[in-house]
């Protein structure tokens, strides 16, 4: 990967934060963030949380409380993690697949061979039922490319983890790992861009459009309107 094509890359993925996470955050998260009915207000905790976190219990504070773990963190994680594939997509082109089961497929940067990949979002992303369905799905493709006389090993069936650390990794990923490859993080995107450093340039590119938000006064609205709720039903 020569500089101009880096550039191509990091830019593609500045385009697509700003498209696909920033709007969608700030337009959907945020409305659905002002409504009672979507949270599950435990009666029991609301108000200690909002002591908690302000010091007192009115309806403003209780609002704040449910509206800011919501929209900086479960909304944003979801979202994020629902459009992997088209960020990939978004940033290299000809990397999709056919193959049942495998979201890319891409000429490995370190080995030279084919992998054949899952995307996953970050270390912590599956359950204890995905295991089975990934070790299934990596299964049938192996059996497909013995019955083809195409030669895919078993180190060619990847999990490819976007962001993260392999001592972050879970059980569940970890017990994919005693059987197919779990490449995550700075690891991954080496892999699949032959740049070693890519991973640190890619989080480098995502928080320049950081600096370009501020949707501040979004979530003081988004508050404001919660709390007219919160003080119709609780107070």
């Amino acid at each position: 990967m020569d500089n101009q094509e880096r550039e191509r890359i990091l830019n593609n993925a500045k385009d697509f934060f700003r498209e696909q996470i920033v709007e969608s955050h700030i337009d959907r998260a945020c409305k659905r963030a002002s409504s009672l009915k979507e949270y599950n207000v435990n009666p029991f905790l609301f108000k200690y949380l909002a002591n908690f976190l302000t010091g007192n219990d009115d309806p403003y504070s209780i609002a704040k409380a449910l509206v800011l773990p919501r929209v900086l963190g479960s909304s944003i994680t979801t979202s994020f993690g629902m459009k992997i594939q088209s960020l990939i997509s978004s940033l290299f082109e000809g990397l999709g697949s056919t193959t049942q089961g495998i979201d890319i497929e891409f000429i490995d940067a370190i080995d030279g061979r084919k992998k054949y990949c899952q995307l996953k979002a970050g270390p912590n992303t599956i359950n204890h039922d995905d295991v089975t369905t990934i070790v299934n799905h990596f299964n049938g493709v192996r059996n497909l490319a013995r019955t083809n006389n195409l030669n895919v090993g078993i180190h060619d069936m990847i999990v490819g983890v976007v962001y993260g650390d392999a001592s972050e990794l879970s059980s569940h990923y970890n017990r994919i790992n005693e059987n197919y490859p779990v490449y995550i993080g700075q690891d991954f995107w080496h892999r699949l861009t032959g740049k070693e450093d890519f991973y640190l340039d890619l989080i480098d590119a995502i928080g320049d459009v950081a600096l370009e938000v501020d949707a501040s006064q979004v979530i003081e609205a988004t508050i404001k309107k919660l709390e007219i709720e919160i003080a119709e039903k609780y107070q």
